[in-house]
């Protein structure tokens, strides 16, 4: 790949690309921020009936939409909005009359730890089957492996959820088939948490898995590599100082997107588990019409995908400068 054209007068490539991205960044910020209130705009159903319950008064009603100012037009709303965003202030809980970021710290603990120990676990497992695979290729370790990522990548999160509780919880009955009855403090009850970290990891690992083996397979077949074996660097070397950290380059923006799937994924989990995290919120928010804190959650998840795709761009350009993203 050709080198990256210079900047402005005084400014490195590294920075001037760094500067582009950064600027690509705010805009998918804004773009998240406007298609969150349009989509909850466009959500059926009206707030005001959901709150009026059981007194579906049409004064009342209409009461409740001009105390909740449901009656403005929704550019004013955006406006207002928007405005409260740039100030970290997500709005008020229709249906609680609490600050969205209240509401949203409650699940947060939860979702938050199982994202983490997901991760966690997920880069030593993903990468480490990776290098076994490529190391092996071609041979029975290699074959096993692929077979058992390809399988379990096959299976729905969903079923494979099922399944796992089926067989541990209620056929052997080693692990808690819900979190119910344990609370929000699950690091206190760690077995609690064995089997929604479990489905969480199934697909990403196949996925993270099978992308580092095949960029192993293409760094150690390429020149540098084999430039390095004849300099007489050992094979340690060349596979982990050389060949790994192209392999890691792709991998990285696979685990960026991992870890924005996760978002998603435990909120699924979650609900399956009864889990009290932030996928407890939105079913309630939704179930109640409750349009800031479904726009709060929106928000949230949609700024850790732009934070997470551009963190995931600098490492892939830090790792493999000639392969990442073009300058």
């Amino acid at each position: 790949m050709t080198a990256a054209p210079p900047g402005p007068a005084g400014a490195s490539p590294w920075r001037s690309w760094a500067a582009r991205r950064l600027l690509l960044g705010l805009a998918q910020t804004a773009a998240v921020v406007l298609l969150v209130f349009v989509l909850t705009e466009a959500l059926p159903g009206d707030a005001a009936v959901a709150l009026a319950g059981d007194d579906p008064d049409p004064a009342r009603i209409a009461a409740i939409r001009e105390a909740l100012h449901l009656d403005r037009p929704a550019h004013e709303r955006l406006a207002d909005w928007t405005t409260g965003l740039l100030h970290g202030d997500l709005g008020v809980s229709l249906a609680s009359g609490r600050p969205v970021t209240s509401a949203l710290a409650d699940g947060f603990g939860p979702t938050l730890l199982l994202a983490a120990l997901t991760v966690t676990l997920l880069v030593p497992l993903g990468v480490g089957l990776g290098v076994l695979g490529a190391r092996r290729e071609g041979g029975p370790v290699d074959r096993a492996v692929s077979s058992l990522t390809l399988a379990v990548y096959a299976v729905p999160e969903f079923a494979f959820g099922v399944l796992l509780v089926t067989v541990f919880a209620l056929r052997l009955g080693w692990l808690p088939p819900t979190a119910v009855g344990y609370g929000t403090d699950l690091l206190a009850h760690p077995a609690v948490l064995v089997l929604p970290v479990l489905v969480l990891l199934a697909r990403p690992v196949c996925s993270l898995s099978r992308l580092v083996r095949a960029g192993m397979i293409d760094a150690l077949a390429a020149p540098y590599t084999a430039q390095a074996r004849r300099y007489g660097v050992s094979g340690a070397r060349v596979r982990y100082a050389h060949a790994l950290p192209n392999a890691v380059a792709p991998a990285a923006q696979q685990l960026a997107r991992t870890v924005d799937w996760l978002l998603s994924g435990v909120i699924v989990v979650e609900a399956l588990f009864v889990v009290p995290g932030l996928g407890t919120v939105l079913m309630d928010a939704v179930a109640a019409r409750d349009v800031p804190v479904v726009q709060g959650l929106a928000v949230v998840f949609g700024l850790v995908a732009v934070v997470l795709n551009l963190a995931a761009d600098l490492v892939a350009r830090r790792f493999a400068p000639r392969s990442g993203v073009a300058a």
